[in-house]
């Protein structure tokens, strides 16, 4: 799980913005000010059946994050969190 959702700069960040973008996802922040210090994302290559392959994006570790737990839904009320 991308530690990102729990994140003070979750809206603001340049990472979560680009697992954003590989998601394929609205964006929280159109363009997004804050450069996170020494992001670490983990990739993953995952089968989704009929031979075809996908890639997750996950953000676990980073040297600028402030827990705020909570803080994706406090920003999306009402959606599914991403997991």
């Amino acid at each position: 799980m991308c530690i990102c959702v729990d994140c003070h700069w979750v809206d603001r960040c340049q990472a979560y913005h680009a697992v954003e973008r590989q998601h394929g996802v609205d964006h929280l922040c159109v363009a997004p000010s804050f450069v996170p210090q020494s992001p670490r994302i983990h990739v993953s290559v995952i089968e989704l059946g009929d031979a075809q392959v996908g890639v997750e994006w996950d953000v676990r570790g980073c040297d600028s994050f402030e827990a705020e737990p909570g803080r994706w839904l406090q920003l999306r009320p009402g959606q599914a969190q991403p997991t």
